[in-house]
Protein backbone atom coordinates (compact mmCIF):
# COMPACT_ATOMS: atom_id res chain seq x y z
CA UNK A 1 0.00 0.00 0.00
CA UNK A 2 1.21 3.67 -0.52
CA UNK A 3 2.69 5.23 2.79
CA UNK A 4 1.79 8.90 3.98
CA UNK A 5 3.79 11.03 6.22
CA UNK A 6 1.99 12.55 9.25
CA UNK A 7 3.87 15.99 10.52
CA UNK A 8 7.02 17.30 10.44
CA UNK A 9 8.16 14.05 12.26
CA UNK A 10 7.56 12.05 9.00
CA UNK A 11 5.80 9.31 10.45
CA UNK A 12 5.19 7.05 8.00
CA UNK A 13 1.64 5.38 7.84
CA UNK A 14 -0.73 3.32 5.71
CA UNK A 15 -2.66 5.58 2.89
CA UNK A 16 -6.13 4.31 4.30
CA UNK A 17 -6.22 3.96 8.15
CA UNK A 18 -8.49 2.00 10.34
CA UNK A 19 -11.16 3.56 11.92
CA UNK A 20 -11.71 1.20 15.41
CA UNK A 21 -14.26 2.41 17.24
CA UNK A 22 -17.26 0.53 15.92
CA UNK A 23 -15.95 -2.51 16.82
CA UNK A 24 -17.29 -1.39 20.58
CA UNK A 25 -18.97 1.73 20.74
CA UNK A 26 -21.31 4.01 18.86
CA UNK A 27 -22.44 1.38 16.35
CA UNK A 28 -25.06 -1.89 16.44
CA UNK A 29 -23.79 -3.10 19.95
CA UNK A 30 -25.20 -6.39 18.79
CA UNK A 31 -22.92 -6.62 15.86
CA UNK A 32 -19.94 -6.17 17.88
CA UNK A 33 -17.84 -9.41 18.34
CA UNK A 34 -14.56 -9.27 19.71
CA UNK A 35 -13.15 -11.72 17.87
CA UNK A 36 -14.14 -10.90 14.32
CA UNK A 37 -12.84 -7.57 15.17
CA UNK A 38 -9.54 -8.62 16.17
CA UNK A 39 -9.70 -10.68 12.63
CA UNK A 40 -10.24 -7.49 10.91
CA UNK A 41 -7.79 -5.86 12.57
CA UNK A 42 -4.73 -8.01 11.49
CA UNK A 43 -6.43 -8.11 8.00
CA UNK A 44 -5.89 -4.33 7.80
CA UNK A 45 -2.38 -5.01 9.34
CA UNK A 46 -1.49 -7.29 6.40
CA UNK A 47 -2.69 -5.01 3.70
CA UNK A 48 -0.58 -2.31 5.11
CA UNK A 49 -3.40 -0.48 7.11
CA UNK A 50 -1.01 0.48 9.85
CA UNK A 51 -2.72 3.55 11.48
CA UNK A 52 -5.23 2.27 14.05
CA UNK A 53 -7.79 4.83 15.18
CA UNK A 54 -8.73 4.52 18.75
CA UNK A 55 -9.65 6.44 21.94
CA UNK A 56 -9.69 5.90 25.96
CA UNK A 57 -13.30 6.84 25.92
CA UNK A 58 -14.51 4.11 23.07
CA UNK A 59 -16.71 1.72 25.23
CA UNK A 60 -15.63 3.10 27.17
CA UNK A 61 -12.34 1.14 27.65
CA UNK A 62 -13.00 -1.68 25.37
CA UNK A 63 -11.39 -0.80 21.81
CA UNK A 64 -7.59 -0.37 23.44
CA UNK A 65 -8.07 -3.27 24.96
CA UNK A 66 -9.23 -5.28 21.76
CA UNK A 67 -6.31 -3.25 19.80
CA UNK A 68 -3.90 -4.69 22.88
CA UNK A 69 -4.91 -8.39 21.90
CA UNK A 70 -3.50 -7.74 18.24
CA UNK A 71 -0.51 -5.08 19.56
CA UNK A 72 0.56 -7.93 21.83
CA UNK A 73 1.71 -9.81 18.70
CA UNK A 74 2.09 -7.42 16.15
CA UNK A 75 3.43 -3.88 17.53
CA UNK A 76 6.06 -3.46 14.93
CA UNK A 77 3.04 -3.71 12.31
CA UNK A 78 1.17 -0.98 13.78
CA UNK A 79 1.03 3.04 13.90
CA UNK A 80 -0.67 3.17 17.07
CA UNK A 81 -3.17 6.65 17.55
CA UNK A 82 -5.57 6.72 20.66
CA UNK A 83 -7.32 9.88 22.79
CA UNK A 84 -7.80 11.62 25.55
CA UNK A 85 -9.84 14.37 27.00
CA UNK A 86 -13.09 13.27 27.46
CA UNK A 87 -15.18 11.17 30.54
CA UNK A 88 -17.74 8.77 29.64
CA UNK A 89 -20.63 8.55 32.45
CA UNK A 90 -24.09 7.59 32.42
CA UNK A 91 -25.87 9.61 30.32
CA UNK A 92 -22.98 12.10 29.39
CA UNK A 93 -19.60 12.69 28.05
CA UNK A 94 -17.77 15.29 30.13
CA UNK A 95 -13.92 16.92 28.91
CA UNK A 96 -11.45 16.56 31.51
CA UNK A 97 -7.61 18.37 30.20
CA UNK A 98 -6.49 18.90 33.79
CA UNK A 99 -2.83 17.65 33.63
CA UNK A 100 -2.80 15.39 36.40
CA UNK A 101 -5.37 13.44 34.43
CA UNK A 102 -3.87 13.62 30.94
CA UNK A 103 -0.42 11.88 32.48
CA UNK A 104 -3.16 9.08 34.26
CA UNK A 105 -4.94 8.58 31.15
CA UNK A 106 -1.81 7.85 28.90
CA UNK A 107 -0.56 5.72 31.77
CA UNK A 108 -3.96 3.37 31.54
CA UNK A 109 -4.07 3.56 27.75
CA UNK A 110 -0.44 2.45 27.40
CA UNK A 111 -1.34 -0.74 29.64
CA UNK A 112 -4.26 -1.51 28.21
CA UNK A 113 -3.29 -1.21 24.55
CA UNK A 114 -0.30 -3.14 25.86
CA UNK A 115 2.52 -1.39 24.61
CA UNK A 116 5.15 0.72 25.98
CA UNK A 117 4.31 3.91 23.38
CA UNK A 118 1.90 5.76 21.54
CA UNK A 119 2.81 7.10 17.81
CA UNK A 120 0.26 9.42 18.09
CA UNK A 121 -1.82 10.63 21.08
CA UNK A 122 -4.66 13.41 20.04
CA UNK A 123 -6.69 15.70 22.16
CA UNK A 124 -10.05 14.37 22.14
CA UNK A 125 -11.25 17.95 23.16
CA UNK A 126 -10.58 20.77 24.73
CA UNK A 127 -11.64 20.98 28.69
CA UNK A 128 -13.27 24.30 29.01
CA UNK A 129 -12.37 24.93 32.59
CA UNK A 130 -8.37 24.01 31.52
CA UNK A 131 -6.64 26.70 29.68
CA UNK A 132 -5.38 24.27 26.29
CA UNK A 133 -1.42 25.52 26.78
CA UNK A 134 -1.63 23.05 30.01
CA UNK A 135 -3.55 20.29 28.54
CA UNK A 136 -1.10 20.15 25.44
CA UNK A 137 1.90 21.17 27.83
CA UNK A 138 1.37 17.84 30.06
CA UNK A 139 0.93 15.91 26.85
CA UNK A 140 4.52 17.75 25.53
CA UNK A 141 5.82 16.65 28.64
CA UNK A 142 4.49 12.70 27.36
CA UNK A 143 6.55 12.73 24.35
CA UNK A 144 9.41 13.98 26.25
CA UNK A 145 9.56 10.54 29.31
CA UNK A 146 9.32 8.54 25.70
CA UNK A 147 5.37 7.69 26.43
CA UNK A 148 4.81 9.39 23.14
CA UNK A 149 5.83 9.96 19.75
CA UNK A 150 3.69 12.62 18.21
CA UNK A 151 0.68 14.64 19.15
CA UNK A 152 -2.51 15.91 17.35
CA UNK A 153 -5.73 17.38 17.56
CA UNK A 154 -9.29 16.45 16.81
CA UNK A 155 -11.08 19.46 15.14
CA UNK A 156 -14.05 20.73 17.77
CA UNK A 157 -17.49 19.50 16.51
CA UNK A 158 -18.55 23.16 16.47
CA UNK A 159 -21.29 21.93 13.85
CA UNK A 160 -23.82 25.25 15.01
CA UNK A 161 -21.66 27.04 12.66
CA UNK A 162 -23.09 25.70 9.43
CA UNK A 163 -26.39 27.37 10.65
CA UNK A 164 -25.22 31.04 11.57
CA UNK A 165 -23.00 30.96 8.10
CA UNK A 166 -19.97 31.18 10.38
CA UNK A 167 -16.81 29.05 9.03
CA UNK A 168 -17.27 25.58 10.50
CA UNK A 169 -13.32 25.66 11.48
CA UNK A 170 -12.08 28.79 12.53
CA UNK A 171 -12.46 28.20 16.25
CA UNK A 172 -9.95 24.79 15.79
CA UNK A 173 -7.03 27.08 13.63
CA UNK A 174 -7.46 29.75 16.67
CA UNK A 175 -6.48 26.31 19.02
CA UNK A 176 -4.14 25.09 16.97
CA UNK A 177 -2.17 28.36 16.78
CA UNK A 178 -2.31 28.42 20.82
CA UNK A 179 -0.73 24.93 20.93
CA UNK A 180 1.84 25.17 18.38
CA UNK A 181 3.34 27.78 20.42
CA UNK A 182 3.85 25.02 22.88
CA UNK A 183 4.27 22.21 21.52
CA UNK A 184 4.39 20.92 17.59
CA UNK A 185 0.82 19.24 15.90
CA UNK A 186 1.65 16.85 13.98
CA UNK A 187 -2.16 15.98 12.60
CA UNK A 188 -5.27 17.09 12.99
CA UNK A 189 -7.98 14.83 12.36
CA UNK A 190 -11.43 16.34 11.11
CA UNK A 191 -14.33 14.88 9.52
CA UNK A 192 -13.94 14.86 5.67
CA UNK A 193 -15.87 12.86 2.93
CA UNK A 194 -17.81 13.77 -0.40
CA UNK A 195 -20.99 14.95 1.49
CA UNK A 196 -19.37 16.59 4.25
CA UNK A 197 -16.67 19.16 2.76
CA UNK A 198 -16.36 21.64 5.19
CA UNK A 199 -12.90 21.03 5.95
CA UNK A 200 -11.32 21.95 2.53
CA UNK A 201 -12.60 25.78 3.25
CA UNK A 202 -10.27 26.50 5.41
CA UNK A 203 -8.88 23.80 7.79
CA UNK A 204 -7.32 21.22 5.10
CA UNK A 205 -5.26 23.92 3.36
CA UNK A 206 -4.37 25.37 6.67
CA UNK A 207 -2.60 21.83 7.91
CA UNK A 208 -1.13 21.27 4.18
CA UNK A 209 0.64 25.08 4.11
CA UNK A 210 2.06 23.71 7.62
CA UNK A 211 3.40 20.16 7.08
CA UNK A 212 0.51 18.94 8.88
CA UNK A 213 -1.29 15.46 8.40
CA UNK A 214 -4.35 15.45 8.19
CA UNK A 215 -6.95 11.97 9.03
CA UNK A 216 -9.98 12.68 7.60
CA UNK A 217 -12.76 10.77 9.78
CA UNK A 218 -15.59 9.71 8.56
CA UNK A 219 -14.96 9.36 5.49
CA UNK A 220 -17.28 7.10 4.22
CA UNK A 221 -19.96 9.37 6.07
CA UNK A 222 -21.39 7.01 8.71
CA UNK A 223 -21.59 4.16 6.12
CA UNK A 224 -24.24 6.15 4.00
CA UNK A 225 -21.64 6.69 1.17
CA UNK A 226 -21.15 2.78 1.05
CA UNK A 227 -24.02 2.57 -0.77
CA UNK A 228 -25.30 -0.52 1.64
CA UNK A 229 -28.19 1.58 3.55
CA UNK A 230 -31.50 1.00 2.71
CA UNK A 231 -33.72 4.20 3.69
CA UNK A 232 -36.44 3.30 6.38
CA UNK A 233 -34.22 0.35 7.41
CA UNK A 234 -34.11 1.72 11.21
CA UNK A 235 -31.12 0.88 13.53
CA UNK A 236 -30.43 -0.16 16.73
CA UNK A 237 -31.24 1.84 19.32
CA UNK A 238 -27.91 2.25 20.66
CA UNK A 239 -26.65 3.16 17.01
CA UNK A 240 -25.72 6.72 17.05
CA UNK A 241 -27.73 6.76 13.22
CA UNK A 242 -31.23 6.08 15.44
CA UNK A 243 -30.83 10.02 16.18
CA UNK A 244 -29.27 11.32 13.16
CA UNK A 245 -31.12 14.06 11.76
CA UNK A 246 -29.42 12.78 8.19
CA UNK A 247 -30.31 9.17 8.78
CA UNK A 248 -33.95 9.13 9.32
CA UNK A 249 -35.52 7.75 6.20
CA UNK A 250 -37.00 10.90 4.64
CA UNK A 251 -33.88 12.27 4.31
CA UNK A 252 -31.94 8.70 3.16
CA UNK A 253 -34.02 8.97 0.36
CA UNK A 254 -33.46 12.66 -0.32
CA UNK A 255 -29.36 12.26 -0.85
CA UNK A 256 -29.76 8.92 -2.83
CA UNK A 257 -28.39 11.34 -5.80
CA UNK A 258 -24.79 11.62 -4.07
CA UNK A 259 -24.71 7.39 -3.59
CA UNK A 260 -25.73 7.40 -7.30
CA UNK A 261 -22.79 9.66 -8.26
CA UNK A 262 -20.62 7.97 -6.72
CA UNK A 263 -22.18 4.56 -8.40
CA UNK A 264 -21.40 6.23 -11.44
CA UNK A 265 -17.90 6.95 -10.94
CA UNK A 266 -17.51 3.35 -9.91
CA UNK A 267 -19.05 1.69 -12.95
CA UNK A 268 -16.09 3.62 -15.40
CA UNK A 269 -14.11 1.57 -13.72
CA UNK A 270 -14.92 -1.94 -13.66
CA UNK A 271 -17.54 -3.81 -11.81
CA UNK A 272 -15.87 -4.61 -9.01
CA UNK A 273 -14.89 -1.27 -7.83
CA UNK A 274 -17.42 -0.17 -5.26
CA UNK A 275 -19.15 3.49 -3.94
CA UNK A 276 -17.24 3.39 -1.07
CA UNK A 277 -13.54 3.00 -2.93
CA UNK A 278 -14.98 6.12 -4.59
CA UNK A 279 -15.40 7.82 -1.61
CA UNK A 280 -12.18 7.24 -0.31
CA UNK A 281 -10.43 7.58 -3.30
CA UNK A 282 -11.92 11.67 -3.41
CA UNK A 283 -10.49 11.87 0.29
CA UNK A 284 -7.33 10.38 -0.77
CA UNK A 285 -7.00 13.10 -4.03
CA UNK A 286 -7.48 15.59 -1.62
CA UNK A 287 -4.11 16.04 -0.89
CA UNK A 288 -0.83 13.89 -0.23
CA UNK A 289 -0.79 14.84 3.68
CA UNK A 290 -4.68 13.41 3.68
CA UNK A 291 -5.24 9.61 5.67
CA UNK A 292 -8.76 8.61 5.38
CA UNK A 293 -10.01 6.41 8.07
CA UNK A 294 -12.81 4.69 7.58
CA UNK A 295 -14.73 2.68 10.35
CA UNK A 296 -14.76 -0.65 10.11
CA UNK A 297 -15.09 -3.74 12.49
CA UNK A 298 -15.39 -6.47 9.34
CA UNK A 299 -12.29 -7.78 7.42
CA UNK A 300 -14.53 -7.98 3.90
CA UNK A 301 -14.76 -3.84 4.41
CA UNK A 302 -11.49 -3.47 5.65
CA UNK A 303 -10.25 -5.35 2.86
CA UNK A 304 -12.54 -3.15 0.04
CA UNK A 305 -11.47 -0.10 1.97
CA UNK A 306 -7.80 -0.84 1.49
CA UNK A 307 -7.98 -1.62 -2.01
CA UNK A 308 -9.14 1.97 -2.42
CA UNK A 309 -5.06 2.78 -2.82
CA UNK A 310 -5.29 1.23 -5.80
CA UNK A 311 -8.35 3.25 -7.69
CA UNK A 312 -6.81 6.42 -9.92
CA UNK A 313 -9.52 8.86 -9.98
CA UNK A 314 -9.73 10.76 -13.85
CA UNK A 315 -10.62 14.58 -13.97
CA UNK A 316 -13.39 13.50 -15.36
CA UNK A 317 -14.23 11.74 -12.31
CA UNK A 318 -12.93 14.11 -9.77
CA UNK A 319 -15.55 16.88 -11.73
CA UNK A 320 -18.68 15.11 -11.31
CA UNK A 321 -18.07 14.41 -7.99
CA UNK A 322 -17.54 18.14 -7.32
CA UNK A 323 -20.73 18.66 -8.76
CA UNK A 324 -22.77 16.46 -6.57
CA UNK A 325 -26.08 17.60 -5.00
CA UNK A 326 -25.11 19.18 -1.53
CA UNK A 327 -26.12 16.36 0.70
CA UNK A 328 -29.87 17.46 2.57
CA UNK A 329 -30.58 17.41 6.14
CA UNK A 330 -29.24 18.94 9.35
CA UNK A 331 -25.49 17.33 10.08
CA UNK A 332 -26.46 18.49 13.93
Amino acid sequence: MERRTIGAAALAVGAVGLGCMPMSWAYSGSRQRGDESVRAVNRALDLGSTLLDTADMYGPFTNELLLGRVLKERREDAFVSTKVGLLVGEQHIVANGRPGYVRRACDASLRRLQTDVIDLYQLHREDPEVPVEETWGAMADLVRAGKVRALGLCAMGARGGRRTGNRLHDATIRQLRRVQQVFPVSAVEAELSVWSREAMETLLPWCAERGIGFLAAMPLGNGFLTGTLTPGQGFEPDDVRARHPRFTAEMMAANQPVVSGLRRVAARHGESVTPAQVALAWVLAQGPHVVPVPGAKRERWVTENAAATALRLTARDLTELAELPAALGSWD
